[in-house]
């Protein structure tokens, strides 16, 4: 176990290891008493020990690629568990272990040899814990589920420093909050069990249909017309991004992505031909039934999301009786040049239905989500703005939030659901009392 104080530590090094690994250039300014760079149970045990010691809280960073940097809290212990990767594959049970810090990739990486696949994050470098806790929206989610539906386990250290496996059958309520919680999850965890999917056995293809600007309704309506038909192992998203030079509302484009992973090519053919010949006249650019992979996928998330940028973010869940090609036409269409981009990500069928008994409970057939990137922190103040304002009118059609992609400066029943939330915070009162665990993040982080 390494430890950084801040009192004694070089300065330089001691900001590196405050923000090592986070993701988001706009940070709060908070900074914790020291850094504990853990790399087993036993460093987070001993960690709790000195917390107590010490009457300071503690805060964790899996991987750091929190929009809300939830791992920066004032005047705590930071325990960072990005150098603790261990990942094992059960190929008899379809089970894979891992700690918090390993990424989407590395877990793919590793389960596909086995010719299995886990719906893990989108993007390439995000850890599995805050990922897994807040609910994880990941690969066909709409199909396939949360990710935290196949969570069969979890191993946690508690506020008093003991070390428990929560399942179905021990220590439910910890287990409960462990699929859902998010930011609030009272405890911390140290080793996940995953309940794997057989992989698509002749790999994945994908289509997808760019427009311009102007053919936003026809394309947006288009993408819901097939959502209640298309193959229920075809994964649909619509995002708003800039081609061109990004500087102009002219270069505003949609890319509607179909991704099949069914098990053969020709079921997956059959799944796209039926998008590819009901496509509206107009894109700009366009392909059919072309070879992908999950390496190409993250690469493409990568690139989308790029580091060293300034991150504001917001979503919802939308009422599913709304319009919600006018819903979002306001959002999609005003959409800061640069970087920035927006999606509307379809639930269906999995919305409809009756979710596990766990934690994670807000759900629509519709989520929407806002990234706005800027590259200087000067222009943060107008980007951040503009995300407030916007979702601000569209939070009257919703009915609540991932806390995946949100700021956490709403109630907490907009993100768990009244009847959720209640029973979490119960469940954090009898594990922390004391408020050893910083929960989710301070409101400064939104002034």
């Amino acid at each position: 176990m390494h430890i950084v104080h801040r009192e004694s530590e070089d300065p330089t090094k001691y900001e590196m290891a405050c923000l090592s690994g986070i993701f988001n250039l706009r940070r709060p300014p908070h900074r914790p008493v020291a850094v504990i760079q853990v790399t087993s149970a036993d460093d987070i045990i001993e960690a709790v020990r000195l917390a107590h010691q010490q009457q300071c809280q503690i805060a964790v960073r899996s991987g750091g690629h929190s929009m809300a940097v939830w791992s920066l809290h004032p005047d705590s212990l930071l325990l960072d568990m990005g150098k603790w990767k261990e990942l094992a594959v059960d190929t008899d049970r379809g089970i894979t272990t891992a700690t918090p810090s390993i990424t989407s990739k590395e877990l793919s990486d590793a389960v596909m040899q086995h010719d299995f696949i886990f719906p893990g994050g989108h993007c390439p470098d995000v850890g599995l814990g805050g990922f897994l806790l807040q609910g994880g929206m990941g690969l066909n989610a709409r199909n396939w589920g949360w990710a935290c539906e196949s969570l069969a386990a979890v191993e946690v250290i508690t506020a008093q420093g003991k070390q428990l496996l929560c399942n179905a059958q021990q220590n439910e309520d910890l287990y409960w909050a462990a699929r859902g919680a998010g930011p609030a999850f009272p405890g911390i965890v140290t080793k996940f069990h995953l309940q794997l999917r057989p992989a698509p056995a002749q790999g994945i293809r994908s289509s997808g249909y760019i427009y311009p600007r102007a053919l936003y309704r026809t394309a947006f309506e288009w993408a819901l017309s097939l959502i209640p038909q298309t193959d229920h192992n075809t994964e649909v998203v619509m995002v708003a991004h800039y081609g061109g030079d990004r500087t102009s509302l002219d270069d505003l484009q949609f890319l509607v992505y179909f991704v099949s992973m069914e098990a053969t090519m020709s079921k997956a053919q059959s799944a796209l031909q039926q998008v590819q010949d009901t496509r509206p006249a107009g894109t700009l650019v366009e392909w059919f039934y072309q070879e992908d992979s999950l390496d190409r996928l993250y690469n493409n998330q990568h690139q989308a999301n790029p580091h060293s940028h300034y991150y504001y973010t917001d979503n919802v869940f939308l009422d599913n009786d709304v319009d919600v090609t006018l819903s979002l036409e306001e959002a999609f269409l005003t959409l800061p040049p640069g970087k920035s981009s927006a999606f509307w990500y379809p639930m269906y069928p999995h919305s409809r239905r009756v979710l596990p008994d766990m934690a994670f409970g807000v759900q629509s057939d519709h989520h929407f989500c806002i990234y706005s990137i800027c590259e200087a922190e000067n222009e943060v103040p107008r980007y951040r703005t503009w995300v407030d304002e916007i979702m601000g009118r569209i939070r009257l059609h919703a009915v609540g939030a991932y806390i995946g992609e949100s700021h956490g400066s709403h109630p907490p029943s907009w993100y768990w659901g009244e009847e959720r939330a209640d029973r979490l915070a119960a469940i954090y009162r009898k594990w922390d009392a004391g408020r050893l665990f910083t929960g989710v993040q301070s409101a400064e982080l939104n002034n």
